[in-house]
C-alpha cells in the first residue's frame, strides 16, 4: 500500500483534474467558497462601510486599522461579523455552481489540453461560472451588506430578508445583479486567466502544489479586485440604498444613476473608495479559495481513483 499511493499520485495529471466528476467539483467548490468568505469577513465588512456614500459622521473611517478600532470600541468586535450567516449559507451552493461550471466549460473547450496557456478559454469559463453563481448569491450578498452597514438593526438574516422584501419588494434583491455581473464577469475573467497562466509558470509540472496555488490565487485576485473596484462601489450603493438617509440614494434606479451620484459626491476618487480593504480582502480570500479548492479537488479525485 505504501508504494501504491505515490504511484497513483504520479499518474494524476493535476491540471487535467477538471475532467473529474461533477460531484467532486461541486463539493470542492462549496468547501472553497465557505472558506473564502468566512475567513476574511471582518475586512469585507470594513470595505462595505468605507464604500457607503454620505455616511453618518460616526461612520467615517480613514483606513482599515482606524475602522477596525472605531467599530470595535463603539459597537463591539462582534459587529464586524454581523451578517456572516448570510454568506455562510449562500457561499457553499453558489461556489459549488461556480467551480463546477468553470471546470465543465474549460474542459469542454480544451482548456486542459497540452502545456500551453489558455487564458481566453479560462477567462470565458470564468465568466460563465460567475454568471451562474451570482444569480444564486446576489440576494445573500444584499442581506449581508444590509447587516454590515453602520446602525443596522436587523436581528438575523431572516429578519433582514423579510424587512427588505416587505419594504422594497423582491426586486431589491436583484437591483444590483446587472452591476454585479458587470463587475464579476471582468473580475472573474481576469482572475481565472491570470490564475491559469501563473499556475503554469509557477507549477510547470502540473502537480498538486499548495504553495503555487496559494501565490497564483492571491496575485490573480488582487489584480482583478483593483481593476474592478469602481463597479464594486456602485454595487454597494445599490445594495445598501434602502438604509441610506439621503433621499436620492434611496431612490437610485440602477447602475448609471448610481455612478452619477458617486461622481457628483466624490468625483473620480469616489469610485475607488474602499480600494485598500477590497484588495486586502480579496488577495488572501482568493488565495484561500484556490488553495482550498485545489486541495479538496485533488483529494476527492484521488480517493475516487483509489476506489476504482
Amino acid at each position: 500500500m505504501a508504494d501504491h499511493v505515490p504511484a497513483l499520485e504520479a499518474e494524476i495529471d493535476y491540471e487535467s483534474l477538471g475532467g473529474g466528476s461533477l460531484a467532486s467539483n461541486l463539493l470542492a467548490g462549496a468547501f472553497a467558497g465557505i472558506m473564502e468568505h468566512t475567513v476574511m469577513y471582518p475586512i469585507d465588512a470594513i470595505k462595505t462601510r468605507m464604500q457607503i456614500v454620505n455616511p453618518s459622521p460616526s461612520a467615517v473611517y480613514s483606513g482599515i486599522v482606524h475602522a477596525a478600532g472605531q467599530i470595535s470600541s463603539t459597537e463591539g468586535i462582534r459587529s464586524l461579523w454581523r451578517g456572516i450567516a448570510s454568506v455562510a449559507v449562500g457561499a457553499g451552493p453558489a461556489h459549488a455552481i461556480y467551480f463546477a461550471t468553470y471546470e465543465s466549460v474549460k474542459h469542454n473547450l480544451g482548456g486542459n489540453i497540452g502545456d500551453e496557456h489558455h487564458p481566453f478559454v479560462s477567462g470565458f469559463a470564468g465568466a460563465c461560472a460567475t454568471t451562474a453563481s451570482d444569480a444564486l448569491m446576489n440576494p445573500f450578498d444584499v442581506v449581508k451588506q444590509r447587516m454590515q452597514v453602520h446602525g443596522s438593526t436587523y436581528t438575523s438574516i431572516a429578519d433582514c430578508a423579510k424587512t427588505v422584501y416587505r419594504n422594497e419588494g423582491f426586486g431589491a434583491f436583484y437591483i444590483s445583479y446587472p452591476t454585479t455581473l458587470a463587475m464579476t464577469i471582468p473580475f472573474t475573467a481576469i482572475q481565472f486567466a491570470a490564475y491559469d497562466s501563473l499556475s503554469k509558470v509557477l507549477n510547470p509540472r502540473k502537480k498538486y502544489d499548495p504553495l503555487s496555488h496559494c501565490v497564483a490565487g492571491g496575485l490573480a485576485g488582487a489584480f482583478g479586485a483593483a481593476l474592478t473596484t469602481p463597479l464594486d462601489v456602485i454595487k454597494t450603493l445599490l445594495q445598501t440604498r434602502g438604509t441610506a438617509r439621503d433621499e436620492r440614494i434611496r431612490n437610485c434606479k440602477g447602475l448609471v444613476d448610481a455612478a452619477n451620484i458617486i461622481h457628483e459626491r466624490g468625483g473620480m476618487r469616489g469610485f475607488f473608495r474602499g480600494l485598500q480593504p477590497r484588495v486586502v480582502t480579496t488577495m488572501p480570500s482568493t488565495a484561500i479559495c484556490w488553495t482550498a479548492y485545489e486541495m479538496a479537488k485533488f483529494y476527492l479525485v484521488r480517493n475516487n481513483s483509489e476506489a476504482s
